[in-house]
């Protein structure tokens, strides 16, 4: 899995025509993307093994305001370390994709076991009303095209991106077809070079229909602008202590992230029909087993369906419409209950939780054993 994603860092890199920089410090289970990374200097990707967290996080934020695009991979204790910076990243309105390969936890936890206990942590855990996109990937082979969708969100809609994978996947193999250059979507990037129409100066908060802000490479005549934690002033960028202009930009950067659900793929069912009696709704490594589960299942004629998240941040359009569909919705995790919660908290769908926090993935046998249990 981590050598499927640094795979598709490259891939993006390359689609994008940006320059790939790494900024990460060594954490198990993440290491291996650093490692693997390292070995493709002749595709211009360069890559820092940084003195902490913060230092890694801050090099790439650096790196992705110079017009490189940014990445930094860790795991959950890494990642509470970067909050500050990841913060500044949303404020910037910056290209970043910051990869989090989740582990036991919490602290030190269980390092070399799995979890999918941070997903919290990647919605919420900020200061500040600090939304972010996240993804996630399901497979080993998933890696690549999930990696490779993170870095796309990042660069087109100017916003650090989440990427969530966890220690099954990361150390997990399958064989796996190698995707054609030419088969990739395309990634456009502009930069900003000359003043718009609106525009007597630059304006680097000046926004397009979806929201994003332009990126500019420092040094570019005419285009000089600063920026920094501090709240921005709508449009010029400057320091603002309004509260009316504070309340205008959380409104804005929240409603940015929302905006990227017009541009991404609808929900579709992994498998079963469109209507019946159980829905199972699962996200990252969990997939195996639950496409394992509904399809016994289904052969003896049971009722149920699979559907597996991509974009956890924002959901895709559709997705409420699906949950609507069924009697009752199952949520296998490997933590003690987060997608339930925020499925919950915006679907209003009474969704029920099988949840394993032993380090060891979810089986086969236990889903058919509590699907069973439902249906009855």
């Amino acid at each position: 899995g981590n050598q499927a994603l640094a795979y598709g860092l490259i891939a993006a890199s390359q689609k994008s025509n940006l320059p790939l920089f790494l900024g990460s410090y060594p954490i198990t289970p993440a290491s291996d993307i650093l490692h693997e990374l390292s070995r493709y200097k002749t595709f211009g990707i360069k890559t820092f093994q940084a003195e902490d967290e913060i230092a890694a996080i801050t090099s790439a934020i650096g790196a992705s305001y110079g017009g490189s695009m940014g990445v930094t991979t860790t795991s959950g204790p890494g990642m509470a370390l970067k909050g500050e910076a990841m913060g500044l990243a949303v404020m910037l309105e910056i290209p970043l994709v910051i990869v989090n390969i989740q582990r036991g936890g919490p602290s030190t936890g269980l390092p070399t076991k799995t979890e999918q206990s941070d997903l919290m942590q990647a919605y919420y855990g900020r200061n500040g009303e600090c939304p972010m996109p996240i993804v996630s990937a399901s497979t080993p082979s998933d890696c690549f095209d999930a990696a490779y969708e993170a870095t796309r969100i990042s660069l087109q809609h100017m916003t650090p991106v989440i990427l969530l994978s966890d220690g099954y996947i990361a150390n997990g193999a399958e064989p796996w077809k190698f995707p054609q250059s030419a088969d990739l979507p395309p990634i456009d990037v502009k930069f900003k070079t000359e003043l718009g129409d609106r525009e007597e100066k630059f304006q680097p908060y000046l926004r397009d229909d979806k929201l994003v802000r332009p990126w500019v490479v420092p040094g570019t005549a005419g285009m000089e602008h600063r920026i920094g934690g501090l709240e921005k002033q709508n449009i010029t960028g400057n320091i603002s202590y309004e509260a009316e202009n504070h309340q205008v930009m959380v409104k804005i950067r929240q409603e940015k992230v929302d905006k990227i659900a017009s541009y991404i793929p609808l929900q579709k069912l992994d498998s079963g029909p469109e209507k019946g009696k159980v829905l199972v709704l699962g996200w990252g490594s969990t997939y195996g087993a639950i496409k394992s589960a509904c399809a016994e299942l289904q052969k003896l004629g049971v009722e149920v369906s699979h559907a597996h998240l991509r974009y956890i941040r924002p959901f895709p359009s559709n997705l409420g419409d699906i949950i609507k569909n069924f009697d009752q919705v199952l949520i296998p995790e490997i933590n003690n209950g987060q997608l339930i919660r925020i499925i919950r908290d915006i679907y209003f769908v009474d969704a029920k939780g099988y949840n394993k926090i032993m380090g060891i993935p979810i089986t086969k046998g236990e889903l058919i054993e509590t699907i069973k249990k439902m249906l009855s």
